[in-house]
């Protein structure tokens, strides 16, 4: 069986990623949960991932690090993790990249905390441009290849891969188009995501990092974790 390190589910984007898209398509696979500690976690996350971030995938005596490695590997064993269909699965793979390697404004000003609800002092205009090209994004693939999910009627690993962004969306109050706001609603409302947030809600842990940046760009306004 599949082995997955992952952080803590409060904080950890790019663990949910290989995460969701393990349990939305059925791929068996063992949690194991690292959790960020005080200063640099380098030292010890490099016990099991080469570059000593999360997530890391262990297969047998194989490891396969970052998010977009991980898809890959899994899909070269498993169906369903990009559409069928080449057109689609160009497009899922391209939507997947760039949410990978982009996206950064979005990512400083509001890092995920799933269990906090935060009024920003202010959106700036670089986080703005990144929620129109995901509003759009998001659009194109609906419409395009007729949803409920981006590149079709089956949740795939370019959905995991903006699974993050939902909660974000959630977390800092973001308004998108109304056919965006669904497709939000509907990967909050996915078994894994609704698994994972609730886990993320129990954790005690906090890191001060992730913390600090909160009230660098805004403001608490509702606390719905645990302790």
């Amino acid at each position: 069986m599949y082995a997955l390190y992952i952080a803590n589910k409060n904080y950890s984007s790019w663990s949910l990623r290989p995460w969701l898209l393990m349990r939305e398509t059925g791929i068996a696979f063992e949690e194991r949960l690292q959790v960020f500690g005080g200063g640099s976690n380098y030292a010890a996350f490099r016990s099991f991932s080469p570059s000593g971030k999360v997530p890391a995938l262990i297969d047998g005596n194989l490891t396969v690090w970052d998010s977009l490695a991980i898809a890959e590997y899994l899909a070269e064993a498993h169906e369903g993790i990009w559409p069928a269909d080449r057109a689609a699965r160009a497009w899922a793979r391209s939507a997947a990249a760039e949410m990978h390697s982009g996206f950064s404004a979005l990512r400083t000003t509001c890092g995920m905390n799933c269990g906090l609800r935060v009024k920003l002092h202010a959106v700036p205009e670089a986080v703005a441009a990144d929620l129109r090209r995901i509003d759009e994004l998001w659009r194109e693939g609906l419409t395009r290849f007729g949803g409920p999910f981006l590149a079709g009627d089956r949740f795939t690993a370019v959905d995991a891969f903006y699974a993050p962004v939902a909660f974000r969306m959630q977390t800092y109050g973001l308004s998108v188009s109304p056919e965006a706001a669904a497709y939000r609603d509907r990967l909050l409302g996915l078994p894994g995501m609704r698994n994972w947030y609730q886990a993320a809600l129990a954790e005690t842990w906090r890191d001060a990092g992730h913390e600090d940046e909160i009230a660098h760009w805004g403001v608490v306004t509702a606390n719905h974790r645990a302790g």
